[in-house]
């Protein structure tokens, strides 16, 4: 049975990783549902995070292949109830919109979105939540002519700590 697993993955930020990853979900026939990188909590090291709809036996796989890889320092899978995750998605939409359709203003409202610009000719939202929700945001706007729209791969942090800043430690340790 597939589950939704989330990836993260502690690394150098060197040129070719990110080629040398995805070369390894495309080797297996695995579709990388989300994608994020972003510096991590850890100076010079950046993380990956990515979400596989896959079995549990296929990302025990992946991740000990990823990790095979000279760039990455540690590989970690989670269950989607083992973190805590969100996407942000940015809709624009024509302004007279705005303010000749009260329903737009109801939809922000109603999801707990917020208007982050407003010009002469467009304005555009800003929604974090969840997939369905970010989605559903997305439906409700399409009739009024939605001009953009793109949603982030997901972030996610864990509810048990990964111990990755331990790990870096005593490798720091063993190599001084």
């Amino acid at each position: 049975m597939t589950t939704t697993f989330t990836i993260s993955i502690y690394s150098e930020n060197n040129v070719g990783l990110l080629n040398r990853i995805s070369a390894i979900f495309l080797k297996r026939h695995i579709n990388i549902e989300s994608l994020t990188t972003s510096p991590s909590e850890i100076t010079d090291v950046f993380r990956f995070v990515i979400v596989v709809n896959v079995t549990e036996t296929k990302v025990k796989k992946l991740v000990q292949q990823i990790e095979k890889q000279v760039d990455v320092i540690k590989a970690f899978y989670h269950t989607d109830e083992e973190t805590i995750f969100q996407e942000t998605a940015l809709y624009k939409v024509k302004t007279n919109f705005l303010f000749e359709e009260r329903q737009i203003q109801n939809f922000i409202k109603q999801s707990h979105a917020n208007i982050v610009t407003v010009s002469p000719e467009f304005f555009v939202i800003e929604k974090t939540g969840f997939r369905h929700e970010t989605e559903q945001l997305r439906e409700q706007l399409a009739p009024f002519g939605l001009l953009q729209f793109v949603r982030s791969g997901r972030l996610s942090v864990t509810k048990a700590p990964m111990g990755i800043s331990k790990i870096l430690n005593s490798f720091t340790e063993n190599n001084q």
